[in-house]
């Protein structure tokens, strides 16, 4: 991967031949076994705790580079899969895994083994070599302190190797601006315990619903592929570290969503898809719900297949609630996560605009991973405890559209010397800051048939021919390093034109929403009284992690959009042997 180039990717959740849905849910977890203080006797714990404490009593008094922290993460995953076609199960499967990260450093906090390497390939790049460790799913003590103390010998060794390379570059070239430390020093270590337990569920019930569900695009004959799916995932995560820190939490995720696809006679794909999230199946919408749902999305795909294209395009827009969620998280969210702000490799968009106004004056935005729902639907950027043990924690970002603080995880940055429990990674991958839920706020807002009318105004104003409105995104991407332009791209999914002259709506494809950061930011004119949720999973240096983003819908007086790349590809010579006659 070329120098300084990070692609930041937003997707919806769980995805299932590249695509997934959006968010409906539930409440309450499943039975745990909580408590504020850690259980006596784990065997999963008893045995990373005495493997790390044989370890450390060696490694720490090595007499060339020894270890000054040492930490481990096993991450338990029990996944349930099933899907559905036109009215037969494709898939029906389980599996269990469990996944090990082993975190050595050397030298000291000031400087260790994970200093950024200046003039080398990106940090991403070295995280991306890293691979998945799979561990003993069974409970046995010695296989697992086996696995413990092979991938302890690899990771101290490639720490002492990377430390050696750090101190030779720094002698190699310019100091760095932001010279704090690269480890922090936090309170006392924390010491908890629960079980998140799979949900109980009726296989022969939940196999007749997919069933039931993906007959209902049988007869839609222009509908080329769909499916139905239901995902069930328990997600435990065991943490030890040589500061004292012994921690069991984690989270369930539970996903039901459909999908449906055609592809137009100029040969772009075109799709409408929608996902209910829960952590309980009790949650998750009745078919009748999900049905109707169905019918909505059929008629938008027979719309949105004769639709026009739209042409390259600057000027007012709304974005839905939904909508507007993805572009806060990946304009803005990512921009704020700590190493963006130290890293020489990046762009430092905000670094020194702290207490500066970024923002129109009556939006503030937070992250939250402490918040398990909104209005009663499940946030999938809900956790406890960080991937580095650090207690999750509501961090105001933006205040009256001043920028008060950023996503930080156990790497300082200059003025902000502690963690605020956003360290994040998926299984394989390094820990950094990264977002939980984002949630933006609007001190004042409107219905928003007043915002439609509002944005007919500027319109008019504007002296344009149209408007757009964005009813749905699939996700979007941002590039955040100097290697690239500090641009996002927003894909929408469905698009209506709207004119000042009272003509309808019209419904087009064929566009991506482009842009950059600060620009995009400064002209919302105003927002909707409609907060929604967008749920899904953000990919950067430390891979995968599920997110949350809520907003209310957004009129912004600019937004550009540009053609999107699609296939060349015809549509299939025979019709399907399903649904009428086209």
């Amino acid at each position: 991967m070329r120098k300084g180039m990070l692609i930041l990717a937003l997707v919806l959740g769980l995805s299932w031949t590249g695509l997934a849905g959006r968010a409906a849910g539930g409440d309450n977890a499943p039975p745990d076994i909580p408590g504020k203080e850690v259980k006596d006797a784990d065997p999963v714990l008893d045995a990373m705790r005495a493997e790390l404490q044989r370890s450390w009593d060696k490694l720490s008094r090595a007499e060339t580079a020894p270890l000054y922290y040492l930490d481990y993460e096993i991450t338990e995953e029990t996944n349930y899969w099933l899907a559905g076609v036109l009215g037969g199960l494709e898939t029906d499967s389980q599996s269990s895994e469990r996944y090990l990260d082993v975190d050595a450093r050397v030298g000291s906090p000031q400087l260790d083994n994970t200093h950024e390497i200046k003039g080398r390939d990106s940090w991403w790049s070295e995280t991306s070599r890293r691979q998945k460790v799979r561990v003993p799913v069974e409970d046995d003590p010695a296989a697992l302190r086996a696995a413990l103390w092979a991938q302890t010998d690899s990771a101290y060794k490639a720490a002492q190797e990377r430390f050696t390379k750090v101190k030779t570059n720094r002698a190699v070239t310019a100091e760095e601006e932001d010279r704090s430390p690269d480890f922090s020093q936090e309170d006392k270590p924390e010491r908890y315990y629960e079980t998140r337990r799979f949900p109980e569920l009726d296989r022969d019930l939940w196999r007749a619903r997919v069933r039931g569900l993906s007959a209902r695009f049988k007869d839609q004959a222009f509908i080329y592929d769909s499916a139905v799916a239901l995902s069930v995932k328990a997600e435990n995560r065991y943490f030890v570290s040589s500061e004292g820190a012994r921690i069991k939490s984690g989270n369930v995720f539970i996903r039901l969503f459909y999908r449906i696809s055609t592809r137009t006679t100029d040969g772009m794909d075109l799709y409408r898809f929608k996902s209910y999230d829960a952590n309980r199946l009790e949650d998750l919408p009745p078919d009748a719900a999900v049905l109707r749902d169905m019918e909505k999305s059929i008629a938008e795909l027979k719309a949105l297949k004769d639709a026009p294209l739209v042409e390259p395009y600057a000027g007012p827009v709304i974005l839905s609630n939904h909508a507007a969620a993805v572009f806060f998280h990946e304009i803005f969210g990512h921009r704020v996560e700590g190493q963006r702000q130290k890293k020489e490799s990046e762009g430092q968009t905000f670094t020194k605009k702290l207490n500066d106004k970024v923002v129109s004056d009556f939006i503030s935005v937070y992250d939250d991973p402490t918040q398990e729902r909104f209005r009663g639907t499940f946030l999938r950027g809900f956790y406890k405890y960080d991937d580095e043990g650090v207690k999750s924690r509501r961090v105001t970002l933006v205040e009256n559209g001043i920028l008060r603080n950023f996503l930080l995880n156990r790497m300082p940055i200059k003025g902000f010397p502690r963690s605020n429990g956003h360290g994040r990674r998926e299984p394989g991958r390094a820990t950094v800051a990264r977002m939980g839920n984002i949630l933006v706020e609007a001190s004042r807002s409107v219905p928003y048939a007043r915002l439609r009318r509002e944005l007919i105004a500027e319109i008019s104003r504007q002296q344009k021919p149209f408007g757009l409105v964005f009813e749905d995104v699939s996700g979007g991407f941002t590039s955040t390093g100097r290697g690239l332009v500090q641009a996002f791209k927003v894909q929408p999914l469905l698009v209506y034109k709207v004119y000042a002259d009272g003509r309808p709506d019209e419904v087009v494809r064929g566009v991506d929403i482009v842009g950059t950061p600060i620009a995009g930011f400064m002209k919302i004119l105003a927002a909707g009284d409609d907060p929604d949720i967008f749920n899904g999973s953000c990919g950067a240096e430390s891979g995968f992690v599920p997110v949350s983003a809520v907003s209310p819908s957004l009129l912004i007086s600019e937004m550009e959009v540009e053609k999107v790349s699609k296939s060349q590809a015809k549509p299939p010579i025979l019709p399907p042997p399903y649904g009428d006659k086209p």
